[in-house]
């Protein structure tokens, strides 16, 4: 493992789940990313939680003590807007998200509608079953269907909540129709990072909690994936996976990563 992140420039981090649990910030991933920065490797925070502005994260990570700058965050939301502004030029959304990320896409200048050709849906803690009902309906008359993420469950310090995935499930349990996804573990989003980092993806690394967004990421993407077991996932739900779909390296936390890197005596 040492030698591999040895050649890596860029090294990801997912947020919630992996560098920190709701408002508790894990052991040693402050001093961790401190590190890698002052060693001279670069460092990106990227969440496909979109239910927030990237100035959220920001002011979180800021508070956290990760100390960030603004051009190293980077959220599904960011992804799925790239999107739509490059390829859907001038076409109206409706969005079933938070009022901070309508606030995003509104900032960012897609034009927001209820009787649009295409339909988001996102995290949605505002959710009712009015937006619900039209989004279904848009979709049923053949609006595009999109969704930021895939995650089902997002962790909290209370336990998990249903995310963007879940709510995609209905719709498309509703509709039939299975949305085209952003954020992890689609090519969109690293394809994304190179784009705004200058970063070849052989000279990417990822870390995560996740392994069907963080680690698929990098498993379907050529980009290391290194599995944090601070978050959703067991070391048993890596010995039931598929061998393509295991990380390339599991650790306990991001204290094991810091040891193997950085002191002088590990060699693994």
């Amino acid at each position: 493992m040492k030698t591999t992140l040895q050649s890596k420039k860029l090294f990801v981090f997912d947020m919630d789940g992996t560098i920190y649990l709701g408002g508790k910030v894990f052991p040693f991933a402050v001093t961790f990313i401190n590190r890698l920065r002052e060693n001279g490797y670069r460092v990106l925070f990227f969440t496909n939680n979109a239910s927030h502005h990237p100035d959220f994260y920001y002011d979180k990570l800021t508070s956290m003590g990760f100390s960030p700058k603004r051009e190293e965050i980077l959220t599904a939301g960011d992804v799925t807007i790239a999107f739509l502004k490059r390829h859907r030029t001038g076409k109206p959304c409706y969005l079933v998200g938070t009022p901070e990320l309508t606030e995003q896409f509104e900032k960012e200048g897609v034009s927001l509608c209820e009787d649009a050709p295409i339909v988001v849906t996102s995290f949605d803690t505002t959710l009712t079953y009015e937006k619900l009902d039209t989004a279904c309906r848009l979709i049923r008359n053949g609006a595009e269907y999109l969704s930021t993420h895939p995650d089902f469950n997002c962790p909290t310090e209370d336990g998990f909540i249903p995310d963007s995935g879940a709510i995609a499930a209905f719709v498309t349990a509703s509709t039939g129709v299975t949305p085209t996804y952003f954020g992890k573990p689609y090519r969109t989003a690293v394809e994304m990072m190179c784009e705004i980092t200058g970063v070849a993806l052989s000279d990417i690394c990822i870390f995560g909690d996740r392994l069907y967004t963080d680690i698929a990421l990098g498993r379907r993407n050529g980009v290391t994936a290194v599995l944090v077991l601070t978050g959703e996932t067991t070391r048993e739900d890596v010995e039931k996976a598929e061998p393509a779909d295991r990380p390339d390296f599991t650790v306990s936390s991001l204290e094991k990563v810091d040891r193997v890197l950085f002191s002088k005596t590990a060699g693994c």
